[in-house]
């Protein structure tokens, strides 16, 4: 004889919580930041591939990025919108501080050692890549900022639901 065990069903049974506005605008927000990152690399392969850099160089460094942004977006999709508390501390110090560094210290260098805008070459790969570069850079600046709001304090703090079995 087949038995079957009943027990009571709750809400999380059968329908998963959805993540506050904040932490869906900051998931937005990542995932359009490693977008731009993709765009700037795509503009940057592009680049080099007109000046004649080596295809070894380019294939590895395009390899490598590959890995960096799939596993951002893995990060993204599968940790930080269910409320995975570390995938939070990891894009805020990845993509705060490191990418931040990386999207700003040549643009800085550039000030410090020349900043003479009459010698920048204005042309429409430039002008691309900087649009890029400052979407980019507002994303994971309010992707931070919207990752700490309250409501995503709350998300990334709720207890684990148990569930019997």
């Amino acid at each position: 004889m087949n038995s079957t065990k009943h027990r009571h069903l709750t809400i999380h049974d059968v329908a998963r919580p959805q993540p506050p506005l904040a932490v869906r605008g900051a998931t937005a927000l990542w995932l359009a930041a490693v977008g731009a990152g993709v765009a700037e690399s795509v503009l940057g392969v592009a680049g080099a591939v007109v000046d004649g850099a080596p295809l070894l160089g380019l294939l590895m460094q395009i390899a490598f990025r590959a890995v960096v942004y799939g596993g951002l977006f893995v990060v993204i999709d599968r940790y930080f919108q269910p409320g995975v508390g570390w995938s939070r501390w990891l894009l805020t110090g990845l993509l705060g501080t490191v990418g931040i560094a990386s999207l700003v210290v040549g643009p800085i260098g550039w000030l410090l050692h020349n900043g003479d805008f009459g010698t920048l070459h204005w042309s429409a790969s430039f002008i691309a890549f900087g649009a890029v570069r400052c979407v980019h850079l507002t994303a994971v600046i309010t992707a931070i900022l919207l990752s700490f709001h309250p409501d995503a304090n709350r998300w990334f703090s709720r207890r684990a639901v148990r569930r019997t079995h």
